[in-house]
């Protein structure tokens, strides 16, 4: 019997593992093939990191961790995208300049993956930077995966902080407006939407499938969870 993968948020440790999957492969296809900036809400540990994984699998063209999935054999795997995942759980922002030099360094790992270096000083021009960058170098649109968007604010509702790191957040997602003619894909994923980011009108705003019958996931089942 398999066993459940209680705790494995990563898409591709839980294929090789072997590990129980119930396949939500349909739903990610018609998801990612009839919409382009998309946001999700669903309160932590309900499976939105193991959501994103699958979605970074699959744009970077892992075909063998498909294998005896719904997408297996509608998906074309020759087409393989650069894509930029950015977990706000693993970026430090006890405070506004703490989060800048975090995020800037977690933008430079991500360069450096791709072997591309970065010339701009702040976190929203480097982020431009590695879109623009990636676009051309690769020759495919980009594709953005952004999970836990709104941790920085959560985190500091009822603190002097807020204000600046509202304005921080802020100006860094609206580098994807202005980079909308190289991105492929968005998907972001958060446990509150907060129309004050400006994220959602900045993005056009994106499809929020958080109540939509047609990409209804059920994120507990799809991460292994036997609870009702």
């Amino acid at each position: 019997m398999k066993k459940l993968p209680i705790g494995i948020q990563s898409f591709e440790k839980l294929r090789e593992q072997n590990r129980v999957y119930v396949d939500k492969t349909e739903d990610i296809y018609n998801l990612v093939t009839s919409e382009n900036v998309v946001f999700l809400s669903r309160p932590r540990r309900f499976g939105k990191s193991l959501l994103v994984s699958t979605m970074d699998a699959l744009f970077t063209g892992k075909k063998d961790l498909f294998a005896g999935l719904y997408i297996y054999d509608k998906w074309d795997w020759s087409q393989q995208y650069p894509v930029i995942r950015i977990d706000w759980t693993q970026i430090n922002h006890p405070a506004p300049e703490d989060m800048k030099v975090s995020l800037i360094e977690y933008l430079e790992e991500i360069a450096e993956n791709y072997q591309v270096t970065l010339k701009t000083k702040s976190a929203p021009s480097r982020f431009r930077e590695l879109i623009l960058t990636l676009y051309k170098t690769t020759g495919k649109k980009v594709v953005i995966l952004i999970d836990e968007y709104d941790k920085p604010v959560t985190s500091h509702l009822f603190d002097p902080h807020l204000d600046d790191i509202r304005t921080a957040v802020h100006d860094f997602y609206q580098v994807m407006k202005g980079s909308d003619d190289y991105l492929k894909f968005i998907f972001l994923t958060g446990v509150s939407k907060f129309s004050g980011l400006s994220v959602f009108s900045a993005l056009n705003n994106p499809l929020d499938i958080t109540f939509t019958q047609r990409f209804c996931f059920d994120l507990r089942i799809y991460a292994g969870r036997t609870g009702k």
